[in-house]
């Protein structure tokens, strides 16, 4: 019956999506109707196809299928989120390659929110659903809830990470800082959320071990805190049904304010706590040592959570926001050093009793370097927002190298030791292919974050400062294109480290492809009882 009722919905959709298309207002809603029409018609054909099929046997053996998909999926979008990514950065350096003949669909400001995204949603996001799936299976016992829900979680999401990139070439953008995709597709992306957060909650309610071990706290509240941020940033009404463009609920300072409560918490609870799940399980894992102090770590959770949430208004110092709001991020961005220290401390003293690994174990090492990425980028993020360093750091490129040594530094580098750690198990394989190009992949990162960060940082002062200059009478010393120039250089260093972490990511790319086609089988079985 269920079979029948997903072949009408499915023709139902195909039949509105068509309909949709041909009264479509603007070319991206119209590109955008024909991709569902297609994939919805695709799954309307296998599923008659499929119709009178007996279904596939549930085992108790964990559903590690979706999570195969998804380690391929972060692995991919990765590759394409940090080439875009030094394209870009050399578009800067040199604006001859923003194409004439592509303007309006690879110049510069297309191509910036599409690669955000990409790294961030595509890259973070995929990387977030699939080790969640992999760890919350594992510490609770049980196979995840909902049959073919997580599939519909995974596929949805990277539905969505289609939607919301062709629409960024093709133009159709709320113009709002990591939430750029307009109406509809937000509302695609609320369903999708729904679905995963009843996969996870309903994993955990039939779980055979008593204990939530700490890493499903974090992914749990970022699941939830990341519905939140979504549903109310993106309040907005569509001018037509039949049109991208929508008109945003909030404005002014007030759209402002909603605007980097959520930019702010993405990055604290998207970045932040989820990837901490990711932490609290595979550091110890790789480690082969439990967590330095599990009471620690529960201070941790709850000191970040309650304090992040307020630390948004520190983006607006020196605007219509009141002062007493961006004294009240200031304060709370501060205060947030001392638990995202007690983290980043319990993750490196986790390996007390096992440095000596680190000479041998290119993983572990991938892993402590994230964490150092990540109390180093904890703090500079507080000082940052401190009014009298904002007034020098905010609008330079200082603010682009703090989220790159965070974005690179800490969430790629534990992401990278994650996929290391997840592809030979989840392929029955004994090792990875080769540690020797894992050891490059770290080098090549590594140098290329510094290289970036360290370019960023100095353009970013030095920026700072040539606008502040006045001469005797109080006038202006430097134009704004006198900065511009001033910075070609540090543009050029900053590509540069951008090509190094690019080339790092394709080395893991085939390492890990190789560790799937000719990687050593391993005698135990894939799928091993709760770890």
């Amino acid at each position: 019956m269920w079979d029948y009722v997903k072949i009408a919905a499915l023709a139902v959709i195909t039949l509105l999506a068509a309909i949709a298309a041909s009264y479509a207002r603007d070319l991206a809603y119209q590109v955008h109707a024909v991709i569902v029409m297609l994939v919805a018609g695709g799954l309307f054909l296998w599923n008659v196809r499929r119709a009178d099929d007996l279904p596939a046997p549930v085992t108790g053996e964990y559903m590690d299928g979706v999570i195969r998909y998804g380690v391929i999926a972060t692995t991919f979008w990765g590759v394409v989120g940090f080439l875009v990514g030094t394209f870009i950065a050399f578009q800067l350096a040199f604006p001859a390659l923003n194409f004439e003949v592509l303007q309006g669909f690879t110049n510069f400001g297309r191509l910036r929110p599409l690669h955000t995204s990409a790294v961030i949603f595509a890259f973070g996001g995929n990387a977030l659903i699939a080790t969640s799936f992999y760890v919350l299976q594992r510490t609770t016992a049980a196979r995840l809830w909902g049959g073919n829900l997580a599939w519909f979680v995974f596929w949805g999401y990277n539905l969505f990470i289609v939607l919301a990139a062709t629409g960024y070439l093709l133009g159709a953008t709320q113009s709002k800082e990591y939430a750029e995709p307009e109406w509809y597709v937000d509302i695609w992306l609320t369903i999708v959320w729904v679905a995963y957060l009843l996969v996870y909650m309903g994993t955990l309610m039939k779980r055979k071990e008593p204990h939530i071990y700490v890493a499903n706290w974090f992914y749990l509240s970022f699941i939830i805190t990341v519905a939140l941020l979504h549903l109310i940033n993106n309040l907005s009404l569509p001018v037509s049904i039949f049109g991208s463009k929508s008109v945003q609920l909030f404005s002014g300072v007030q759209d402002a304010m909603v605007q980097w409560w959520y930019g702010h918490n993405a990055v604290g609870f998207f970045l932040t706590a989820g990837f901490l799940g990711m932490m609290y399980y595979f550091v110890p894992k790789q480690a082969e040592r439990p967590v330095y102090s599990y009471k620690l770590s529960i201070i941790h959770f709850w000191a970040l959570i309650f304090l992040y949430i307020w630390a948004g208004p520190h983006h607006l110092h020196y605007t219509a926001l009141p002062d007493w709001a961006g004294t009240l991020g200031m304060v709370f961005s501060i205060v947030l050093w001392m638990p995202s220290w007690g983290g980043m401390i319990n993750g490196l003293m986790t390996l007390q009793g096992a440095w000596d690994k680190l000479r041998t174990d290119p993983i572990l090492r991938m892993m402590v370097v994230s964490l150092a990425f990540y109390g180093m980028s904890t703090f500079e993020g507080p000082m940052m927002s401190i009014r009298a360093v904002n007034s020098l750091s905010h609008y330079t490129d200082w603010t682009i190298g703090h989220v790159h040594s965070g974005a690179l530094g800490w969430n790629g580098m534990v992401t990278f030791g994650a996929l290391y750690f997840l592809f030979p198990r989840l392929w029955n394989k004994a090792g990875i292919y080769s540690n020797k190009a894992i050891n490059w992949h770290f080098w090549l990162a590594t140098v290329g974050i510094v290289l970036y960060a360290a370019s960023m940082w100095v353009t970013g002062i030095m920026e700072g400062l040539m606008w502040r200059e006045v001469d005797a009478n109080g006038f202006l010393v430097h134009t704004f294109a006198d900065t511009v120039e001033a910075k070609f250089p540090m543009y050029v260093v900053r590509g540069l480290g951008g090509v190094l972490f690019l080339s790092g990511a394709l080395i893991m790319a085939w390492n890990l492809w190789m560790t799937v086609v000719k990687g050593v089988p391993k005698d135990a079985p894939a799928m091993a009882p709760a770890e």
